[in-house]
């Protein structure tokens, strides 16, 4: 392949569509749009696609179609194609074979046949050590002891033989001099024994073929970046310019999650939140307007772009802000603008609101007390006093504290839904109608209600989680 000379800024976001699109990524998609916006160059959107256990094509299109609800077009990309695709990881296995190839024989990599369980007692021995990363057990491997571990079909992994000696800096574009001693970088690995390669490996040769000029990505990334840089020069290529942005966070200091906060950008949708007002809030999270300007739109964040602008101190998560950033933007819409965005955000709603009500109606009338719960903010004010009477208190708290477990990450569908239900009926050896009433009652707010799966896939997740707590607040209270 040959490498692409490219002189104009080039930069990337490489989301990975293992679940549903992340507040994150258009955090970090708006600022890199904005600064290829501001120097007249590219932005790319790549996949990357290769957690075989993970990644799925729905969620993929899940991260194009928000991308594109928020306002962020790419240049080059999965979907329109460009000159230094293909796009998508999964695509591009026999690159970063020849690539692993290049290094193995150069000495800048090694085979690794560690087993997991040599690994896991290596661990444990270096338990309390300032440095617990790999030993180095198969780096001095001779060429023949290689050949014979490969002729036997051993499983192996390809580590990258990072230098015992000396040191690897970069300057960061928004923290200066960044620095490491080459004794405390692991030897990562570079391609994993199902033969896919690792974030390191594929993200560094797709930024190079690619022709990306500047990596701005978030401030969880730096430590792995030495290892980034080391990869560069064992290639040798040269080096991109790095950004990284501080982490969104709550006001504890954490990483925002999404037990903590709406992570999921199908939330904001949901609860009615402009697209412009959302990327307005981002903006602010992480950057610093000319004269202290509160409220714009993307075109004028782009057009006044300055990376010395841009924040170092992690910017504290406050939807509260966000929702007044929202109203402003509602109050100065005319009021036929209001009516065209209120009948557009609950059509899609309506209809599959309507499917599970439309059964149990006798007039219009009925509709919006049979499906009150959808928009109900509190359900219940002591959820133990309208506990199902053949569920124990105990019972109810299982059948919550399981649930809030499994949602936090299960497939938001109904076959999804329908699968944790199963299995927690299974876990908890309890008859599925105990589980369905508890759940009922904490989530919609009554036992007669349409479906319990289908409604709650109506709803979004973080709204579930925040209610599945509130009950078992309750609960925590309750005096037998």
């Amino acid at each position: 392949m040959v490498d692409k000379k490219l002189d104009s800024v080039r930069v990337r976001i490489a989301p990975s569509p293992t679940g549903e699109p992340h507040v994150g990524t258009a955090y970090v998609a708006l600022f890199n749009w904005a600064f290829a916006r501001k120097s007249g160059g590219k932005f790319i959107l790549r996949i990357e696609d290769t957690d075989r256990s993970r990644s799925r094509p729905e969620y993929e299109a899940e991260i194009l179609r928000s991308l594109r609800w928020l306002g962020l077009d790419w240049d080059e990309g999965p979907d329109i194609g460009g000159d230094c695709g293909p796009y998508r990881q999964s695509e591009r296995l026999e690159l970063y074979r020849e690539h692993m190839e290049r290094l193995l024989k150069a000495g800048e990599a090694y085979y690794c046949f560690c087993t997991p369980e040599r690994l896991e007692r290596m661990r444990e021995e270096r338990k309390g050590e300032s440095f617990r990363g790999y030993d180095g057990h198969c780096r001095g491997l001779s060429e023949g002891q290689v050949r014979e571990n490969l002729e036997r079909n051993l499983p192996y992994v390809v580590r990258l033989r990072v230098p015992r000696e000396g040191e690897t800096a970069f300057e960061d574009m928004l923290r200066g001099r960044v620095c490491w001693r080459n004794e405390e970088i692991d030897d990562q690995v570079l391609l994993k024994s199902d033969g896919f390669p690792t974030y390191h490996l594929a993200s560094v040769v797709d930024d190079h073929s690619m022709g990306i000029t500047h990596v701005i990505r978030a401030e969880e990334w730096i430590s792995s970046t030495p290892k980034h840089i080391l990869l560069y020069r064992a290639f040798g290529w040269p080096v991109p310019k790095f950004c990284h942005l501080s982490l969104l966070r709550n006001r504890d200091r954490s990483k925002i999650s999404k037990r903590r906060n709406p992570c999921s950008l199908h939330y904001y949708r949901k609860v009615g939140i402009f697209p412009q007002a959302l990327l307005n809030f981002l903006g602010l999270q992480g950057y610093s307007m000319p004269q202290e300007q509160e409220i714009f739109s993307l075109e004028e964040f782009a057009r006044d772009f300055d990376v010395s602008r841009i924040k170092t101190r992690s910017p504290v998560f406050d939807l509260e802000k966000l929702f007044h950033i929202n109203g402003v933007y509602l109050r100065s819409m005319s009021r036929e603008r209001l009516v065209e965005a209120l009948l557009s955000y609950t059509r899609g709603w309506l209809e599959g609101a309507l499917g599970l009500a439309q059964e149990r109606m006798e007039s219009l009338g009925d509709f919006f007390p049979l499906m009150a719960f959808l928009w109900q903010r509190e359900l219940v004010g002591d959820f133990g006093a309208i506990l199902p009477k053949r569920v124990s208190l105990e019972e109810a708290r299982g059948v919550l504290g399981k649930a809030l477990e499994a949602y936090g990450s299960c497939e938001w569908s109904v076959e999804g839904l329908r699968r944790v239900h199963g299995e927690l009926a299974k876990a908890l050896g309890l008859k599925k109608g105990k589980v369905f009433m508890t759940l009922r009652t904490a989530l919609l707010g009554k036992l007669g209600t349409p479906p319990l799966e289908e409604s709650l896939v109506l709803m979004d997740r973080f709204q579930v989680i925040q209610r599945l707590e509130g009950a078992l607040g309750c609960l925590e209270k309750w005096d037998v």
